[in-house]
């Protein structure tokens, strides 16, 4: 089976077709890191405007390089949620739309599920169960994930979430868009120890996360009397070290809890060198695992949306032909459900 996948939650245009039998057969993605970098952030009007312009072209684009034809197409998934509303409406109309033309089911999938599957797609993929460390955007989470839709909320992040402290703290630091990328190349050139900074709920005896507090230390330190733009490389490489440091532990503490040994890591935070350095040291010292999407597929995509859905459809849900179109820019992954034989 042949699925068309359709991503367009926020400031990427990403579009994918995976085969159950052959595997991804392609995938394209258009950024719009120069269109909102003017703005200093993602403007959801332009965003959605750009989606509207890319999607058509990259649908054309990644049927070409399958070697396929619109008709060859099984089935359509598609970020229904979370994200900025008028993005993802983008996204659920047209695959709406081409399902009910082509009388083939589409799907409904979940941004942060297509996250979590996401390492399932490469060469060395994990064997459920495991527990997953996703840290995309606004979210930083712990679960623990027996199946597809089996999911168990284990900690959250209660304010900032991870990539929101690295893309806060770089604009406080005067770096471009997008802040969390430039944030972990100058902390690469810097040296940790200048600056002690604060590891926010290290100790809270919950999995829970933390990370307003640490941005604002670093507010306080470059706004100190003693401040110098020469310590800015040691603030970033401290900083970005505090993040590392609660992270693992946190995802340590979670396979303790859980009795567990391989940790999956997805979204765009999971693609910073010094965490995967830390994590993998980390568990290779207690005989675990950790698993992480291809380097190309941690940014959101639409490989992982078609995976997603995918392996929704193995797992024996069905879809829906000509559904009412409908998003949900706040949808707790918790709520969903392992695939059923009905329709989404």
């Amino acid at each position: 089976m042949k699925v068309l996948g359709i991503e367009t939650s926020c400031d990427e245009t990403g579009v994918a077709i995976y085969d159950t039998e052959a595997g991804l057969l392609s995938h394209c993605l258009h950024s719009q890191i120069d269109l909102h970098a003017a703005y200093g952030g993602v403007v959801p009007e332009l965003a959605s405007r750009d989606h509207i312009r890319r999607l058509p072209l990259l649908m054309k684009e990644v049927v070409r390089q399958a070697g396929l034809g619109l008709g060859d197409i099984d089935a359509v998934a598609y970020t229904a949620g979370p994200g900025l509303a008028g993005a993802l409406l983008v996204g659920a109309s047209v695959a709406e739309s081409f399902a009910l033309a082509r009388g083939i089911p589409a799907l409904p999938v979940h941004h942060l599920e297509g996250h979590l599957l996401s390492p399932l797609l490469s060469a060395d993929p994990p064997a459920f169960p495991f527990v997953a460390l996703l840290v995309s955007g606004g979210h930083t989470q712990l679960m623990r994930v027996r199946g597809v839709g089996d999911y168990a909320l284990l900690g959250e992040s209660v304010d900032d979430a991870a990539g929101e402290a690295f893309d806060k703290t770089a604009k406080l630091l005067g770096l471009g868009y997008p802040g969390g990328p430039q944030l972990a190349a100058l902390a690469a050139q810097g040296q940790s120890g200048r600056f002690r900074l604060p590891r926010p709920m290290l100790h809270s005896g919950d999995l829970d996360f933390s990370f307003s507090g640490l941005k604002t230390a670093v507010l306080n330190v470059v706004q100190g009397a003693d401040w110098q733009p020469a310590y800015m490389a040691d603030l970033a490489a401290d900083f970005q070290l505090a993040v590392v440091e609660v992270l693992c532990a946190k995802s340590i503490a979670a396979l303790k809890k859980v009795g567990l040994k391989t940790l999956v890591v997805a979204g765009g935070v999971g693609a910073n060198r010094c965490l995967r350095e830390t994590l993998d040291a980390a568990l290779a010292r207690r005989g675990g695992r950790v698993h992480y999407p291809e380097p190309a597929l941690c940014t959101d995509n639409g490989a992982m949306i078609a995976f997603a859905g995918a392996m929704r459809l193995a797992a024996g849900e069905r879809g829906a032909v000509a559904r009412a179109v409908k998003i949900r820019p706040r949808w707790p992954l918790v709520e969903l459900a392992p695939p059923n034989m009905s329709a989404a």
